[in-house]
């Protein structure tokens, strides 16, 4: 087998990475066994360890190679493809991943409801089996990407007599199906980023059940162990909000104080912390899968976020009063540093919502890495059909 650096130059020699179209690129980078070097062969990748993909994306963004559209297939790439390795069947990882990688097929993901936001085991949405297929009903939310999207991943209630976790499955399902309506939720930055989706006798084939049936919770938490790291492990120093601000202040000697310079290099410090931690952690994952300490990664970036961007307006407070535009635009995909200083503060306030809420992720933490009692659960080993709601 060529070495790693040898399918890299084979890869570029024969695509011309300022010629050739993203998808075409992206095709053959995944043919080549580069997509992602940690999955098993045929696959995208090598069977190699996942650290090794950093030397394929530096050599690659250094050629100037196109690379995949992670703003409008974050959902795919960083959740829906290893959970599909992990737990989908041949067919289905034939079928979708070479597609999600070249970013020609959108995903999204079909988890949160009114109901069940938080307590994602409380999904109500229901699945019913009829013959080989199942005819699901329900209502999902806060779902990103949605208006863009081809194929969805599913959480749905299969099994109201047993207990809320043991009566999930987790599903494919395609966007342009009949019975979907996908209708656009405005935040607060004026944009349309998510959408409520609404789903009325959509018929999914049973080849499309990823685990199986009564799986739908463990699945599903691996695919959220998998985005929280996406969302809270940056990989430079200073990205994200951090290296705005800190741009600012080198270029900028009117925004320079003695307290704000305390300010600047306490985040800094903090920001900094978080992302060595994040290379922890994505270290760890040589050995498995992402567990519960994903949660921590998660939450110091959505307070991070949140704090960094409120300091960006005080440097130049001014400026989170000019505002780019308030059309209602749905955009193309989610960006957390798109526009304006006032664009990123109020786009900051969803961070600690999406991808699991603050308090939520503070309580598997205390539960689930310290070990602490868990809260009491009113509803625990109670059939989901008696539950009050």
């Amino acid at each position: 087998m060529p070495d790693l650096q040898q399918r890299v130059d084979e890869l570029l020699a024969s695509h011309d990475p300022e010629t050739t179209p993203r998808a075409i690129f992206l095709g053959a980078q995944y043919d080549a066994g580069l997509a992602w070097v940690h999955f098993p062969e045929g696959l995208g990748g090598l069977g190699l360890s996942r650290g090794r993909q950093t030397e394929v994306d530096e050599r690659l963004e250094a050629a100037g190679a196109p690379r995949p559209d992670f703003g409008r297939n974050s959902i795919g790439l960083g959740m829906a493809a290893p959970t599909m390795v992990a737990f989908g069947t041949e067919e289905m990882k034939q079928r979708y991943l070479r597609p999600l990688f070249a970013c020609t097929e959108i995903w999204c993901q079909l988890f949160s409801e009114p109901g069940a936001g938080s307590d994602l085991a409380a999904v109500a949405t229901r699945a019913v089996p009829d013959g080989e297929e199942w005819v699901v009903d329900g209502q999902k939310v806060w779902t990103s990407g949605a208006h863009n999207a081809d194929f969805a991943i599913l959480v749905a209630r299969t099994d109201t007599s047993v207990p809320k976790h043991a009566g999930l499955t987790y599903f494919i399902v395609d966007m342009t199906d009949p019975g979907i309506e996908v209708r656009p939720l405005r935040q607060i930055t004026g944009e349309a980023e998510f959408n409520e989706v609404f789903l009325s006798g959509v018929r999914v084939h049973d080849r499309h059940r990823v685990g199986a049936v009564g799986q739908g919770w463990k699945v599903a938490t691996m695919t959220l162990n998998n985005e929280r790291v996406a969302i809270g492990a940056g990989h430079e120093r200073e990205a994200g909000q951090i290296g705005l601000v800190a741009d600012r202040w080198r270029r900028d000697p009117a925004v320079r104080t003695p307290g704000t310079h305390t300010e600047l290099m306490r985040w800094w410090v903090e920001t900094e912390v978080t992302r060595l931690a994040g290379e922890r952690l994505r270290q760890g994952l040589e050995a498995g899968q992402p567990g519960p300490q994903s949660s921590a990664m998660k939450l110091a970036f959505a307070h991070q976020a949140q704090q960094v961007s409120g300091f960006a307006l005080e440097l130049a407070p001014e400026e989170g009063l000019a505002y780019h535009d308030w059309t209602m635009v749905r955009p193309e995909g989610g960006s957390f540093l798109g526009h304006g200083p006032g664009f990123r503060y109020l786009r900051a306030k969803g961070n600690s919502i999406e991808g699991g809420t603050s308090e939520i992720m503070r309580n598997i933490i205390a539960e689930r890495v310290l070990g602490l009692p868990p809260e009491h659960r009113p509803d625990k080993g109670i059939p989901f059909k008696d539950v009050p709601r």
